[in-house]
């Protein structure tokens, strides 16, 4: 527990070459000035205060500076911008107000901190989003090519993307050079995304062999509608399994909890809320998807959280 008239509060907003900075204790600005993105640098500053507590917000920046600072014994923590309390009829943004708005937060204890990937984690999870940034890709490419071909009268044979379609089309030839040339570079697109897809799964699949994936993921695997591909996509964007208390907690970072409009005597209930980690949502088993409040209660992905 953290005495609020005695810890300095320390609020980061953090870019890309500056960081901005803000230090409260009780309700006085003790400090605020922009530094460059340095790690030492804030750290020193930092070491001015006996106690001393700081926060940023998870951004493009990444965790290099929180793992700096942790790794160096000062408190710090990473707080997500979306549970950042703001007011309705706050329409003005700027780095100082930003940088102040997280000290007093923090002194005030209002600030849920996030958890923060190990670096071995990090990787793994940037190589699953590789892929499925990849697939979104081949769709688009895909897209592109399939409505070039409508455009000119040519519909493309069979009802999914099969080697018989892959076939048809380098067969395909137009009547004017630059037509030709834009259907060669649709398809060569496409043939590169299909080429990275292949080659970032065989990574995907040689990681999930590799400790400490492999057992994590053998165990996932036994659920239902999981593989290799989507069990080290959760394992990787879950992280640790037992910083959930309870399976609730792990369902509704999944967004497998129910909707609810209650008021006083009134409660309704709706369909799962499908709000939470992103990468982690995409990657559900089919069966916990489309259901309502039976499925954010039986789906196979909750029983995960209780394994041990």
């Amino acid at each position: 527990m953290y005495d609020s008239t005695t810890t300095v509060a320390v609020g980061l907003d953090v870019h890309a070459r500056s960081i901005r900075l803000a230090a409260v204790r009780a309700d006085e600005l003790l400090e605020e000035r922009t530094l460059p993105y340095d790690e030492e640098a804030v750290e020193r500053l930092l070491r001015r205060w006996p106690l001393v507590r700081c926060c940023s917000e998870a951004g493009p920046t990444g965790f290099g500076l929180y793992r700096h600072l942790v790794d160096r014994g000062i408190d710090c923590a990473v707080v997500a911008p979306g549970l950042v309390p703001q007011r309705p009829g706050d329409r003005v943004k700027t780095d100082p107000r930003d940088a102040r708005k997280l000290a007093r937060l923090l002194a005030g204890g209002l600030l849920e901190p996030i958890h923060v990937p190990s670096p071995e984690l990090e990787a793994a999870r940037d190589l699953v989003r590789a892929r499925e940034d990849a697939r979104h890709d081949r769709m688009r490419d895909r897209h592109r090519l399939s409505k070039f071909c409508l455009r000119h009268g040519r519909l493309l044979p069979t009802s999914s993307w099969t080697v018989v379609r892959r076939r048809w089309l380098g067969e395909q030839h137009f009547e004017h050079a630059a037509e030709q040339i834009t259907f060669e570079t649709y398809l060569h697109a496409l043939d590169l995304v299909d080429a990275r897809i292949e080659a970032l799964e065989q990574a995907i699949r040689k990681t999930a062999e590799q400790a400490p994936w492999r057992e994590l993921v053998l165990r996932m695997r036994c659920l239902r509608g999981i593989d290799t591909l989507t069990a080290l996509a959760l394992v990787a964007e879950i992280g640790d399994f037992s910083r959930f208390r309870s399976a609730e907690e792990f369902r509704a970072f999944v967004g497998l909890v129910p909707s609810e409009s209650s008021s006083g005597a009134h409660r309704r209930q709706g369909s799962i809320t499908k709000v939470g980690n992103s990468p982690a949502c995409s990657s559900r088993p089919p069966g916990t998807r489309a259901g309502g409040r039976r499925s954010a209660t039986n789906s196979p992905a909750a029983s995960v959280a209780k394994t041990p």
